[in-house]
């Protein structure tokens, strides 16, 4: 019914996460975009290992607008690979995801 799912992604800065944020929000492909400060991320990137502070932001959205926030994070991201991630929302409070699923375009 509502097809709710989460994004995940991350950016090195904080301006960055509420630009990327924002946008989302303002194109009305989001319900709502959390942004959690002073992660510490530890991944491989081209043969080395590398360890960074990055903002994770937590989109709330739903599945027939997922392309179109994979595509707008890739225009307002810095990074060559940003990471997004989809997560298929299987339980939650009917109203929330009716408030969700209305919110976004």
């Amino acid at each position: 019914m509502y097809d709710p799912i989460i994004i995940l992604t991350t950016t090195s800065s904080n301006k960055e996460a509420e630009i990327i944020g924002s946008k989302l929000i303002e194109k009305k492909l989001a319900a709502c975009v959390n942004i959690i400060p002073n992660i510490k991320s530890i991944y491989r990137w081209e043969g080395k290992i590398n360890k960074d502070s990055e903002y994770l932001l937590i989109i709330k959205t739903v599945k027939r607008v997922e392309e179109d926030v994979f595509e707008n994070i890739r225009k307002l991201h810095s990074y060559d690979t940003p990471e997004m991630i989809s997560i298929p929302i299987t339980g939650g409070e009917k109203s929330y995801l009716n408030w969700l699923s209305k919110s976004v375009a």
